[in-house]
């Protein structure tokens, strides 16, 4: 959902020190607004994906505005990559963007931006559902930092420790 000029750097950091690339999906209307915590996520070898320009909700959206939404985030992020926010996309839409884009979804989604949620959690959910290729979501913007700062970093010696090789996504 980021890049976000607070939290975006802090999970670089982590990432970083454990020596992991990951594929930041970004809001295009973050991108424009912030382009040199964009600029640092790739300069840091990270994959960058499209996430709409205002983190639209495809299944409240007509196709044709979708469209033209994802269209206007790619101004920005220039990626092939796209994954629908809220993780709903009508088959209108999928027909339409799969021309030009791989569509992206996920094994699971962390919940870090749910206060409800503790880190605790979110990391035994790690534990139970990761497998082979499993794609997961966390979070880059203010909602999420403290499940989301408190969570990766053992999410990550997790993965390490049980051997998953982690990267970022292929465009």
């Amino acid at each position: 959902d980021g890049p976000n000029p607070k939290v975006t750097p802090l999970v670089l950091d982590i990432l970083d020190k454990f020596g992991v690339k990951a594929t930041f999906f970004c809001v295009g209307e973050n991108v424009k607004k912030y382009p040199e915590v964009f600029r640092e996520v790739k300069r840091r070898g990270h994959t960058v994906g499209n996430h709409t320009f205002n983190h639209l909700k495809g299944y409240k959206s007509s196709t044709q505005d979708y469209v033209k939404n994802v269209w206007k985030a790619d101004e920005y992020v220039h990626s092939n990559l796209f994954r629908p926010p809220h993780g709903r996309i009508k088959l209108s839409q999928i027909r339409t963007l799969k021309k030009d884009f791989k569509i992206i979804m996920w094994d699971f989604i962390t919940y870090d931006f749910d206060s409800k949620v503790t880190p605790d959690a979110i990391l035994k959910e790690v534990k139970k559902r990761t497998r082979n290729g499993s794609i997961v979501i966390f979070h880059d913007s203010l909602k999420d930092e403290k499940n989301m700062l408190a969570a990766l970093p053992k999410a990550l010696e997790f993965w390490k420790e049980e051997g998953y090789e982690i990267c970022s996504l292929v465009e």
